[in-house]
């Protein structure tokens, strides 16, 4: 029997937490349970949630160099330790997959993409270099000299795109300024970065959508145009519901950047039969947008939405337009009686409130979904 293709060969991944809700085993895609996600405001390392493409590269941080190059007067070739030796900062940042809460629009029609439900998203301290001051260093293009995008290119074979590697970009006007906090990461909530999560270094773009965080990024392009590759230009868009794989064109939909705002109920979760003699009903859960926008307020029914009730918020309290932490959220109500259902909406600094139904925003893609959260709970059991 002939051995395995590197990038088909996924004997040397990490061993992964037994307790995550898996979508996907070969390449590795998992979220953690919901009652483990509401249990810290920063989430530990090993409860965040797992994306994958192929399998996981195990790379020599000795030898291993990351390139700055293209519209830049002195090309770079960084290694772990030269990068170590510029300014740290940290930054505390979410990060959230494109596909989280897909599961729910699949329910209505079927979409392509990992089945994700409500529990791809994190929150970690983020330690390293701020992009914009490697760029500096590096003699980088400005955006009035034609330097209009950032490109990242990572070693990780793609199984979507041909085994070729992850490429994304992001506007120069995000990498380039300091009140974007875009980062070089070669730290997780104080530890060096763990190897699924990109090791020994990966962008965090605080505010985007995850997949322009690239991990394990090899090489950083200065260029005059966006990024032509599969991820970038042919995947993470979102398009009218009306669009389907027979007449899709993603040259005429914009990549996705700053994430709309959303929400999540973590505890009670669907179907959870809870206790006859208790009179109240606890619920807590996220919420979170994207664009550096915080969370301004969480409304909670029980009642299909004739009563809502104002949740109280733990969130960080920061700079307006730079907030890039999700804010998580608990209220106690009274349990009604018989089966019901939770909703919640979230509502953002910009007022952009989360849209009543799935079906306006559905795409094929099941990206960027942002309806009201619900969740079923059933009646009491009867008795025997």
């Amino acid at each position: 029997m002939s051995s395995p293709k590197p990038h088909e060969d996924y004997s040397n991944d990490p061993k992964w937490p037994p307790h995550f809700m898996v979508n996907k085993k070969q390449p590795f895609n998992a979220e953690p349970p919901p009652a483990d996600l509401i249990k810290s405001f920063i989430t530990p390392n090993h409860n965040f949630f797992k994306r994958n493409h192929g399998p996981i590269p195990d790379l020599d941080p000795h030898s291993f160099r990351l390139d700055v190059v293209g519209m830049v007067e002195t090309p770079l070739s960084l290694s772990l330790e030269q990068i170590k030796k510029m300014t740290k900062v940290t930054i505390t940042a979410t990060v959230q997959c494109a596909g989280n809460r897909r599961t729910e629009m699949h329910k209505l029609k079927t979409v392509k993409g990992v089945g994700w439900a409500q529990c791809t998203l994190g929150t970690a301290v983020w330690g390293g270099v701020r992009l914009c001051d490697v760029l500096k260093l590096a003699g980088a293009k400005s955006y009035e000299q034609g330097a209009k995008h950032v490109e990242f290119v990572s070693v990780d074979p793609c199984s979507e795109d041909d085994f070729r590697p992850y490429t994304v970009s992001i506007p120069m006007t995000k990498a380039s300024r300091v009140h974007e906090d875009t980062l070089i990461a070669y730290e997780m909530n104080g530890e060096p970065l763990p190897r699924e999560h990109g090791f020994p270094f990966r962008i965090v773009v605080p505010g985007y959508v995850g997949a322009r965080s690239c991990k394990w990024v090899k090489i950083i392009r200065v260029q005059a145009k966006e990024s032509d590759s599969f991820f970038q230009a042919r995947d993470y868009k979102s398009f009218n519901p009306m669009v389907d794989w027979n007449n899709v064109d993603f040259s005429k939909a914009t990549s996705i950047t700053d994430l709309p705002v959303t929400a999540g109920i973590l505890t009670p979760v669907e179907g959870q039969r809870l206790p006859e003699e208790h009179k109240t009903v606890t619920v807590k859960g996220y919420a979170y947008s994207g664009g550096g926008r915080f969370i301004e307020r969480v409304d909670v029914s029980t009642d299909d939405g004739k009563t809502w009730h104002t949740a109280e918020l733990f969130r960080d309290e920061g700079e307006p337009n730079r907030v890039w932490t999700w804010a998580l959220w608990r209220i106690s109500l009274p349990k009604p009686a018989g089966a019901f259902q939770i909703i919640c909406k979230a509502t953002d600094s910009s007022y952009n409130t989360m849209p009543e139904n799935i079906a306006p925003v559905w795409n094929l893609r099941g990206v960027v979904n942002n309806a009201w959260f619900r969740v079923n709970i059933p009646g009491a059991s009867p008795k025997l």
